[in-house]
This record gives structure tokens, C-alpha cells and sequence, in this order.
């Protein structure tokens, strides 16, 4: 039941976050232009309502469609939920959750029918009218069933919050949030539950409580303020600043939830904190006038109305305060396991959220071979191997950890590791493996997961004896310069992550390590899976497709002091990589020494010598 109720809630916050901008322009266009708002404007007011009726239900079904359907799903989503919008009076977020999916399913079927069947020359009419006549028929079915059905059931489902706000029980629902958002559940009741109900309320009234409920930093924030103050581990009190950081200012609530599951008991804090919070704002009359994503104080004081954000706040140090205040004595009095075990048994929680459990986990005792599997082989999985290999031979030196491109892991794989969008190519590739599915190769939370399962599932491993049968990266390459001065470029300014690629690109078809089409394909790499490793650090390569364009195996090193976005981490050292069989693993193995000294690793983010740089990796 967990399980399902994960990869259901997923797949519901999987239509809504990709769209949140909208929400937040819509809530802020509500906070500054509505009667009561900061700058009333009755005429920019009245983008409000064609935002809320129109727009947020045609993105969130379109996107539901997609997540089925493709470009196709996407297009029947938005056509099917037009239909509901002109059936019902009600806003139709919770429609568009229904038919959005539906209609990409109505025409993913089509097209698996038709597949094979379609005759020469009737492609593109065949297409377009599947769409055209279908999404018609989902539109109507949508104005007749399912948006009359939707607008009933959101109906008693608001029905049912102003009960209980009119009984004072709505504080007691943060006995059931709190423990769903440490399931990986709290996107889903977020914005598959409350945003629904609260855009209904705030349409009426201008404002919601239940954009409050999820969303309030203050719960967590009170859990890791304790820890910082009372934590008798090292670690776990040395990390507590960080993520009070990220928790409260970033809003990434998820990096609280280790700290939780290191005791259990603790969350009875975060459950009191948000009931006296919940208490106040029903009190006080408080509510939110948009959805607050991610749930940062800056986002939640942001939705806030005007008149009520000193009471907005208060409400988040009321939460904060009484959940430290609950879990101080907790964490003083109870022994709690290693926040190091905590971080491995929450990505493994995360991993189920998100569909991602394959095979099932292997019995330490008969996992023989560990491969590292990204697009090419070449590059991110081949600094993950070298490092992850590093890690876990003193402890199991039986094990052989390598690399290799995902469409080629061998048959005698017991575990896999892949980055999560490669992973349905690797479970065809190795469907008897065990799939690890991380986010980047050197500092991912599921390969300290791995390291604890690898390392104490067998005692008798710790015995074993014998000859270590992992790869031999040498020492040094004979005749091999693959790293040149003139390859390192430093103090450079920071753009996009493509304008970074392409400079390392273009750098490396100057040296004659490649030829031009092959800075295509670093690009073309880059959008199957981002090449960003961790710490700071990019290596950028091309295709498993373009190896014949390497000429001879070179590497360049772009240094960004500022930082380049790749997604939502910045890479401060960018590795061109160019590689003719195995003779660029010496250098990456270098750089796998520079990561375990992160004083090295932090002066060559900001040194201005070269030679310097080069003494470190060859």
C-alpha cells in the first residue's frame, strides 16, 4: 500500500510541479492586483480569473496527457479538459488530473494499434484526425461525465474542510500530513489535495488555509534547530546548519526527513508543531492567496495578504518553536542511529516514491560485480566506478566495480548503477540486476545506500582473502599527454551549461583531439542526461554514436570560479573528454584522487595556476 501510494502521489504531483510557475504568477498577480491586494489595479485583476479557469487546468491536463500519451497525450489532454471546464462551474484542477491521463491513454492505445497498420502515405492524415476526433470525444465525455463528476466531488470534499474548520478539528489533519511528507507523499497532498480545495476557497474568498497546511517551513525548521543544539553525533550536528539553510530558505523540505527517520519518536514534533500552527491561522483567520512551491519562507511569505503577514509569520514561529520545544528532549534522551544510515534508508524510500524499485536487493554475500552504466561508458560512469571502487575495497576486495555504456551491461551484473532517466534502458540491458538510480555519480545519497548494503549484509565477507580481482587503472600512461596547458582555460565567465560545452568543444577540435561534428554531440549527450557528477564538477563528452570522430584521446578543463547551472546544481570545473578505448581513465582517476581532498579540490575551483593544476592531475 505504501508503495502504490507513493507512485500514485507521484505521478499526481508529476502533473502540477512542472507547471507551479503558473501557479505562483497567478497567486502573485492575486496578491498585488485584487481589491484587497498591495497595488489594486481592476484592470490587470482581471487576468486573475481566465489564469484560474483556463490556463492552470489546460497546463496540468496537457502535462498528465504527455506523461502517457507523448506530444500526443499532450495535445488530447488539453482538448479532453475544455470540455470539463465548459460542463462545470467548479474550478477543474482535479479534472484535469483525471481526463489529462485518460486522454493520453485513449490515444497511446490508438497508436499501439495502429502500429504496423498504417497504410504508406495516410501517416500524417491518420495522425492528425486520430487526435482531432478523439480529443473530441474525450471533450464531450468531459462536458457530460467527468467534469459534473469532478465539480461534485471537489464539492464535498470543500464541504468536508469547512466542517471541520467550522468544528476546529482542521489542526488535527497534521497527523496525517507530517508522517505522508516523510513517506515522499507531501507534493502529492500538496498540490493533488489542498491546492484544489484552496482554489476554490481563495476564489470565493480571496485567500486559503489549506496553501498553509503542507507548506509551513516551520515544522521542520524546529526538528533541525534541536539537532543542532542537542545532537550527541558529530556528523549530524556539524550538518544541521546546512540544511536549516536549505529547509528554510530553499524550501526543499525532503532534507529534513533523514533527520526524522534517525529516530522515529521525532515525529511527534513536527505533528505538534503544525497543529498549534494550523490552531493559530484558523484562529487568526489567516490563509494564503496562492500556492506556496517550493515551501521556502520566501515563497509562503510571498502568497501572504498583505494585512495578515506579521500573522503569517507568526504562525511559522509558532510551528517551529513547539516542534523544537517537542523534539529537544526526544533527541536529548534517545539514542539515535548515524545520519549517515538515516540519508541511505531515505533515498531508498525516495527511490520507491518514484517507481524507480526494480529487482530486489541482493544478498551482499552473492553481489560479485558492481557496474557503473551511463550513455557512452566513457566519462560520468567511469569517474563514478573509480570512486565508488576506492570506497569499498577494503572492505570487500572480492568485489569488481567497472563502467560501461548502458546498452551493453554484462549479463553477469548483480547491481547496476544508472542515472534515473537511463534506467529503463538499463533494466532491458541487465533485466536480472539490481537498479541503483542516482542523480549524479559522486554524491548521491543512494550510493552511500549501496556502500551499507555492500558492507555489512554479510559478516563473513570482512574475512575474506584472496586476490583482488577489481580493474587495474595504471598509475601513468606511457607517451600519453591527454592533458595539455594549453587545454586549461581559467577564470572564465560563466554562461549557460550549452555555451560551457560548446567552448570545451570547440577547444578540444582546435587541439585535434576530435573532429567539429563531435561538439554536436557533446551537446546532443547532454540533453539525454546531464553529464554534471557532483562537487562542482562537469565532464561534458559526446555520444556512444560519435567515438569515431575522436582522433586521439585528450581532455580540457574549463574553470568557472562563479559557477555554470547545469540544472540545479553549478559546476565550477568543466572536463572536456574525448577518449579512444581506455586511455583517458588514468586522468579520471586522477580527478577521483583530487575529490577526496577537498582542499584541493577547492583550490583548483579557484587557482590561477596552470601548472599547478597540471601537477595535480598527471
Amino acid at each position: 500500500m505504501k508503495n502504490f501510494a507513493q507512485k500514485f502521489g507521484k505521478f499526481l504531483s508529476g502533473m502540477v510541479m512542472p507547471n507551479i510557475g503558473a501557479f505562483i504568477a497567478w497567486g502573485f498577480i492575486t496578491a498585488l492586483f485584487i481589491p484587497d491586494g498591495w497595488i489594486p489595479n481592476e484592470g490587470l485583476a482581471s487576468i486573475h480569473p481566465p489564469i484560474l479557469t483556463y490556463l492552470l487546468p489546460i497546463l496540468i491536463a496537457a502535462q498528465g496527457g504527455k506523461m502517457i500519451g507523448g506530444d500526443r497525450g499532450r495535445v488530447m489532454g488539453a482538448i479532453a479538459i475544455v470540455g470539463c471546464i465548459a460542463g462545470s462551474e467548479n474550478t477543474m484542477l482535479m479534472a484535469a488530473m483525471a481526463i489529462g491521463p485518460l486522454a493520453g491513454l485513449v490515444i497511446k492505445k490508438f497508436d499501439e494499434a495502429m502500429d504496423g497498420h498504417m497504410p504508406a502515405g495516410f501517416e500524417m492524415l491518420i495522425n492528425n484526425f486520430s487526435v482531432g476526433i478523439f480529443g473530441m470525444i474525450m471533450a464531450i465525455i468531459g462536458y457530460y461525465i467527468i467534469g459534473p463528476v469532478m465539480g461534485i466531488i471537489l464539492s464535498v470534499l470543500t464541504a468536508g474542510v469547512e466542517i471541520l474548520m467550522s468544528m476546529s478539528l482542521l489542526p488535527l489533519v497534521a497527523v496525517f500530513i507530517e508522517p505522508a511528507k516523510v513517506l515522499f507523499l507531501n507534493n502529492a497532498i500538496n498540490h493533488g489535495i489542498f491546492t484544489p480545495i484552496g482554489t476554490t476557497q481563495a476564489l470565493e474568498t480571496g485567500k486559503s488555509i489549506m496553501y498553509m497546511l503542507e507548506a509551513n517551513p516551520g515544522p521542520g525548521l524546529g526538528v533541525l534547530i534541536a539537532y543542532w543544539i542537542f545532537s550527541k553525533d558529530k556528523m549530524t550536528k556539524d550538518s544541521a546548519p546546512g540544511a536549516i539553510i536549505i529547509h528554510f530558505f530553499g524550501g526543499i523540505h525532503e532534507i529534513y526527513f533523514p533527520y526524522v527517520l534517525m529516530n522515529p519518536m521525532v515525529i511527534i514534533a513536527p505533528i505538534a508543531g503544525n497543529i498549534c500552527a494550523i490552531l493559530f491561522y484558523s484562529i487568526t483567520g489567516c490563509g494564503l492567496v496562492g500556492a506556496s512551491s517550493p515551501g521556502s519562507i520566501i515563497a509562503f511569505m510571498s502568497m501572504s495578504p498583505r494585512p495578515q503577514m506579521l500573522l503569517t509569520f507568526l504562525g511559522v514561529v509558532i510551528a517551529a518553536g513547539v516542534s523544537f520545544v517537542v523534539a529537544s528532549p526526544i533527541i536529548k534522551m534517545s539514542g539515535v542511529k548515524s545520519l549517515e544510515e538515516a540519508q541511505a534508508q531515505t533515498a531508498s524510500m525516495k527511490a520507491e516514491s518514484k517507481g524507480l524499485a526494480t529487482a530486489a536487493v541482493k544478498d551482499a554475500a552473492k553481489v560479485k560485480k558492481v557496474v557503473f552504466a551511463c550513455d557512452a561508458g566513457m566519462g560520468s560512469s567511469a569517474m563514478g566506478a573509480t570512486k565508488f571502487r576506492n570506497r569499498v575495497k577494503a572492505a570487500r576486495p572480492d568485489l569488481t566495480v567497472i563502467n560501461t555504456s548502458v546498452d551493453n551491461i554484462p549479463a553477469d551484473c548483480d547491481i547496476a548503477v544508472v542515472q534515473t532517466t537511463l534506467v529503463e534502458r538499463a533494466k532491458k540491458s541487465a533485466p536480472q540486476a539490481q537498479m541503483v538510480t542516482i542523480g549524479n555519480f559522486l554524491a548521491d545519497p543512494a550510493l552511500d545506500a549501496l556502500y551499507i548494503q555492500l558492507t555489512t549484509g554479510d559478516q563473513a565477507i570482512a574475512e575474506t582473502t584472496g586476490e583482488n580481482t577489481d580493474p587495474v587503472v595504471p598509475t601513468t600512461v606511457p607517451n600519453k599527454k591527454v592533458m595539455i596547458a594549453e587545454g586549461i582555460k581559467l577564470n572564465q565567465t560563466p554562461g549557460t551549461k550549452e555555451e560551457a560545452i560548446q567552448a570545451a568543444g570547440e577547444l578540444m577540435c582546435k587541439l585535434g583531439y576530435v573532429d567539429a561534428s563531435y561538439v554536436d554531440a557533446m551537446q546532443e549527450r547532454e540533453k539525454l542526461v546531464t553529464t554534471y557528477m557532483g562537487m562542482g564538477i562537469a565532464i561534458p563528452h559526446g555520444t556512444t554514436q560519435a567515438k569515431g570522430t575522436v582522433k586521439k584521446t585528450g581532455i580540457v578543463l574549463f574553470q568557472y570560479p562563479e559557477g555554470v547551472p547545469f540544472g540545479d546544481e553549478k559546476a565550477n570545473l568543466v572536463f572536456g573528454i574525448a577518449g579512444i578505448g581506455d586511455e583517458h581513465l588514468d586522468l579520471l582517476a586522477k580527478i577521483c584522487e583530487v575529490l577526496e581532498d577537498e582542499a584541493v579540490l577547492e583550490e583548483m575551483k579557484t587557482t590561477n595556476d596552470v601548472e599547478w593544476i597540471l601537477k595535480q592531475l598527471t
